[in-house]
């Protein structure tokens, strides 16, 4: 039944973020796709009454639990689960140095990373979630945003 409904929701929406509301990576994700204008679904699991079933049916599904966990266009993009193993020392300075200059975009090697090659908005525009038109002005924004 879970399963079911996730993957509804994936066919009936260009970009789904699975998303629980107090998470602060699901928080960012979410606001990247603002940023940029993009129509999305969040389904927040901490909130849904069947949110822990679609948490276990996404596991299975995608091979990643942990949210946020993003879907454009049907297609998985993923989340946090990817970020390179480090030692927990190596991790810590790397946190660290996350928090204090903002370095969002390492964090989420699949959605802001996305962004940051110029890849998420061309994404977004193809599933249908921000304007062509925008997509252009949005990359271009973004491209001097970064640099």
């Amino acid at each position: 039944m879970a399963m079911n409904k996730a993957k509804e929701l994936v066919s009936t929406n260009s970009v789904v973020v699975f998303s629980k509301t107090y998470c602060p990576f699901c928080v960012k994700v979410k606001e990247l796709l603002n940023q940029l204008g993009a129509k999305y679904t969040a389904v927040e699991l901490d909130t849904e009454k069947d949110g822990s079933d679609i948490q276990s049916a996404l596991l299975e599904w995608t091979g990643q639990r942990t949210v946020p966990n993003v879907f454009i266009g049907g297609n998985h993009i993923g989340g946090c689960d990817s970020m390179p193993s480090y030692s927990f020392s190596i991790f810590c300075c790397y946190l660290f140095t996350l928090l204090f200059t903002g370095g969002l975009l390492l964090l989420f090697p699949e959605t802001t990373g996305m962004h940051q090659e110029g890849k998420l908005v061309p994404l977004l525009a193809d599933a249908g979630a921000v304007a062509p038109a925008s997509a252009s002005a949005s990359a271009s924004v973004s491209a001097s945003a970064s640099a």
